[in-house]
């Protein structure tokens, strides 16, 4: 049986669809409950969120060939995850509270734009290196993860 791969989003991809889930829930659950709750408390909450959302996506769809390493993975993932929100609430804070850029416009951009794009780098590298590491280029040739949309089983083959 001769197993065909076709072309997969690679990891970078994937990351970035696993990324792109967990913004929207970020960004829908932020500007959701900024009104209600404060911009601080809505950026924690939908941070919180968003994590559940990435160690999923991450786990199952971004490298899920790569078992987590270490004695407690998730809590490496977390603390990584906790950092980048931090980068995010940082950036946050220093527009709304610092400099005074008090608008919802504002808040996004800073939180949600900024601090995304410089949280996303550390996330990157820490989910790389700390939580999930190899690369599926070190995997044997046969497995379902080195494309996106796992083997393609050709029947006839022989």
């Amino acid at each position: 049986m001769v197993m065909h791969r076709r072309p997969g989003l690679g990891e970078v991809g994937r990351f970035a669809v696993t990324g792109g889930a967990a913004y929207l829930v970020d960004v829908a659950l932020f500007n959701l409950l900024s009104a209600s709750t404060g911009h601080l408390a809505a950026k924690v909450i939908s941070g919180i969120a968003a994590i559940a959302v990435a160690y999923l996506g991450s786990r199952h769809y971004t490298w899920p060939g790569h078992r987590p390493t270490g004695r407690h993975p998730v809590v490496v993932f977390v603390a990584v995850s906790v950092a980048a929100a931090g980068v995010q609430l940082g950036c946050l804070w220093l527009s709304h509270d610092v400099m005074g850029w008090t608008g919802a416009l504002a808040d996004n951009v800073s939180a949600n734009v900024m601090g995304m794009g410089l949280a996303t780098l550390l996330r990157f590298w820490g989910f790389r290196r700390l939580v999930f590491p190899g690369s599926a280029r070190d995997l044997p040739a046969m497995s379902p993860i080195r494309g996106s949309l796992g083997p393609q089983w050709d029947p006839q083959a022989k």
